[in-house]
């Protein structure tokens, strides 16, 4: 055995072991970080829950009535929610108020129907229906037995025994005597659980994902070691296989030879890269998706606990509109969140056509007209740039178009003017929105594209989710052209999206 293969081995056996270590850590971390996520979630949606039982409950007896209901509806809904490659159909969520003695007073379930009892064996599957617990003794189950104390319980119970594939995880809140000073009292406790196989799939598509992970990198480094290997440990002995080589061989491309050796060493390095860079992107993704979501959270939990007190109607029906407000903010992040991810994952556009640039910008500021109306904002497409016609995914170029206008309309001062422009040159093209408005403040400039940067609206002194350019500079690089957005010399701001033109034929 050569030296170059002993080291060559060692390298490889050292690789190996410690991607092998790090591997097993990794794996058996994904379950425990899910498992937290999830737990957190039942928290608030129980501390929420608890607060509406509350509220219908003022008179310091437990209405659950119209629970059931809502709950009938939410169980019937169907729907298909892609979430990172996985559907979500149908709401699994459950729901058991219990009184002050822990006897089950509602729960989501239905009521099993004549001769379930007999249909125990079937119950062992994990999706076997559990029938309605009203009426059960649920005071020594430890999320109730603490939640009834004022404390904080959770658990996770097999709807079957023996059977962890029906495991579910529990949280309870107590329900709080809202007559008493400082809710002392406890009338009850709400125990919401969550099946854990519905964010079971998650944790296993992790696993796949991270073993996928270790796999690209075994073997990128493979190829960096076969390299490093021939590299390090023959430096002189490369000379004595050159001379070998050019006596057996009657050509020889020293060239070719290296670029070989370059486009190996590149393919690794860019493998290993992409890899690394795809944990790093999902990392960060999580961080700033959910520092952006603790603000509506918060907002939401401030409102319910403000709507146990008694108050005037005008007041109550701000808060309401305040927890819908906040709700859908939190659903326009993850709706946008999806459509980045989504068009982040597309390396290239598949079935380029011709888009008619100027007739794209006719498309847009037509639409955009009413709400630019509403302010009493006008919009004018200038003449020119007829011949401009780019490859791309018209609806995508649209999209980006339309968040460069709206962008435009809620800085443009009421009574303003948005103008756009469509100019051709040799062999790309702009497309111009310019604004009225106050323009880019020198602190934000550079930052506008980054996700979730957003600067507050002049007209409500609000901020957008901050995805709306992110997401017109994807479809720009999608297209091989860029976005911009500076300050006008004029004052105001104006948008660039600049495209390749398509080759003529």
């Amino acid at each position: 055995m050569t030296k170059r293969t002993r080291i060559f081995i060692g390298i490889l056996v050292a690789y190996a072991l410690g991607v092998g270590y790090f591997m097993y850590r990794q794996l058996g971390d994904i379950d425990p970080r899910y498992r937290e996520s999830a737990e957190d979630s039942l928290v608030e949606t129980a501390q929420l829950l608890a607060s509406l039982v509350e509220n219908a409950s003022a008179d310091g007896t437990l209405h659950v009535d119209a629970l059931a209901p809502l709950f009938a509806r939410l169980s019937a809904r169907r729907f298909a929610a892609d979430i990172y490659g996985i559907e979500k159909t149908r709401v699994e969520l459950r729901m058991t108020v219990v009184d002050r003695d822990g006897i089950v007073v509602f729960d989501s379930r239905p009521v099993a129907a004549p001769g379930a009892a007999g249909l125990a064996g079937a119950a062992a599957s994990a999706s076997a229906p559990v029938p309605s617990q009203v009426g059960a003794d649920h005071s020594r189950w430890h999320d109730v037995f603490l939640a009834l104390r004022g404390r904080y319980g959770a658990r996770t119970t097999a709807d079957v025994e023996g059977d962890p594939r029906t495991s579910v995880m529990y949280v309870a809140a107590p329900i709080h005597d809202t007559r008493t000073a400082g809710g002392g009292a406890i009338l009850g406790a709400v125990s919401v659980g969550k099946p854990v196989q519905s964010f079971g799939q998650y944790v296993e598509a992790a696993r796949r994902k991270t073993l996928e992970l270790g796999a690209t990198s075994v073997v990128a480094v493979l190829l960096l070691v076969v390299i490093l290997s021939v590299w390090l440990v023959r430096p002189f002995g490369v000379i004595a296989d050159y001379v070998r080589y050019v006596r057996a061989e009657r050509s020889f491309s020293l060239p070719r030879l290296g670029r070989r050796a370059l486009g190996a060493f590149g393919a690794a390095y860019d493998e290993m890269r992409d890899a690394l860079a795809g944990r790093n992107y999902v990392a960060d993704y999580v961080q700033t998706m959910t520092h952006e979501v603790k603000g509506p959270l918060s907002a939401i939990r401030g409102a319910a606990e403000l709507l146990q007190e008694p108050m005037a109607d005008a007041d109550r029906a701000r808060f309401v509109a305040n927890i819908a407000r906040e709700t859908g903010r939190i659903q326009e992040i993850v709706d946008r969140m999806m459509e980045l991810t989504e068009l982040e994952s597309r390396k290239r556009l598949e079935r380029p056509a011709p888009v008619s640039l100027r007739a794209l910008a006719a498309e847009v500021a037509a639409s955009a007209a009413p709400a630019a109306l509403a302010r009493d904002i006008e919009i004018e497409l200038l003449p020119g740039g007829d011949d401009a016609v780019a490859l791309g995914d018209a609806f995508l170029l649209q999209r980006a178009l339309a968040n460069l206008v709206d962008n435009a309309i809620d800085f443009s001062p009421r009574g303003g003017r948005i103008t756009l422009a469509v100019e051709a040159h040799t062999r790309s093209a702009d497309i111009t929105v310019r604004d009225g408005g106050p323009g880019i403040p020198e602190f934000a400039e550079g930052k506008v594209f980054e996700k979730f940067y957003s600067l507050a609206r002049p007209a409500t002194a609000k901020k957008s989710t901050g995805l709306g350019l992110s997401f017109v500079r994807e479809i720009a690089e999608l297209h091989r052209g860029r976005a911009t957005l500076k300050n006008a010399a004029a004052g105001g701001a104006v948008a660039t999206l600049s495209l390749p033109l398509a080759e003529r034929a």
